[in-house]
């Protein structure tokens, strides 16, 4: 039977094409169900205040970097959404005089405008934001060298050489309305994938690279950081690949209930749990790596039931 077309945008593939039973599965399941999702490979933890949950979202950074020595570099891919833990690590950095002379930092995505991605000084530079809520706040005596922060370019071949040699020891990431982590979006309805999205297989051999951004994203991040502007964000960016992901040794997913919806959250919950992959839903196929773990604020998880406002 053909997938139908999206409900959302009919040129892309997205969650609205997957079978209705998975969507109708999700929506049913509880807190408590969520929980009972964890199986050998991926892990479903709550936390019961904000402070708790961007506490421990910094304290990973905290223990990537200390796992560096300058004979065996490691470090931690983190996002833009959510930041609010960023100004936590440098506090907890500068506090307990962390040296992070051999740590690594790679920034997951950056926008593209015009072929290129944009300067620091746009104001939806997410080098920008972390420069400003992390990096620039660390004590000079106990920063990173510059040549140690990674942030993605148009042109993503120095970024991709700087997985080399670097040992990762998670990927952090947030969960957008589209489903994704990074810009990792579904992908659009054309050329050979106007029947079927690509499988599995071929998603997850993609590399850093410039991305068409799904309108959803587009419209996302208008809310959440442009306050509505849709025109101000970009068409385009450049993520961080599925290829980059597989060498995380861990991938941790932060839902604070602020960003994808509690559908959204049960959604890919569900599809990692199940091993259920498919590219029109881009988180679950994280269902392929060996150490996931989900983080939900239980106050973010809402509830599927109907209720008019």
């Amino acid at each position: 039977m053909a997938r139908p077309l999206s409900k959302i945008a009919p040129d892309w593939w997205d969650y609205t094409t997957i079978d209705k039973s998975i969507l109708d599965d999700a929506a049913n399941l509880t807190p408590e169900d969520l929980l009972g999702l964890s199986r050998d490979g991926f892990r479903v933890v709550f936390y019961d205040t904000l402070e708790d949950f961007y506490l421990a979202e910094a304290l990973e950074y905290i223990s990537a970097w200390r796992q560096s020595s300058p004979d065996a570099p490691a470090g931690i891919c983190g996002p833009i959404g959510p930041t609010e833990q960023l100004p936590l690590v440098a506090r907890i950095v500068n506090a307990l005089d962390i040296d992070l002379h051999s740590a690594h930092f790679w920034g997951m995505d950056e926008w593209v405008l015009g072929g290129r991605e944009v300067a620091e000084d746009h104001p939806l530079s997410f080098a920008r934001a972390d420069r400003e809520l992390c990096f620039g706040r660390i004590r000079p005596d106990l920063a990173m060298p510059d040549a140690n922060l990674h942030f993605p370019k148009a042109d993503p071949s120095e970024y991709v050489s700087s997985w080399e040699g670097v040992r990762c020891a998670v990927m952090q990431g947030g969960q957008g309305d589209i489903k994704h982590w990074a810009f990792n979006d579904p992908p659009k309805r054309q050329g050979a994938y106007v029947d079927a999205p690509p499988s599995p297989q071929e998603y997850m051999a993609l590399g850093t690279r410039v991305v068409d951004l799904h309108p959803v994203t587009v419209m996302q991040n208008a809310r959440t950081s442009g306050g509505g502007k849709v025109d101000i964000v970009p068409n385009q960016a450049v993520t961080v690949g599925p290829v980059q992901t597989m060498k995380a040794e861990k991938v941790s997913i932060w839902h604070a209930g602020a960003h994808d919806n509690a559908f959204g959250q049960r959604l890919t919950t569900l599809m990692i749990a199940k091993r259920l992959p498919d590219s029109a839903v881009p988180m679950s196929l994280l269902a392929l790596h060996p150490n996931v773990q989900f983080n939900f604020f239980r106050g973010g998880i809402g509830s599927c039931g109907v209720e008019m406002h």
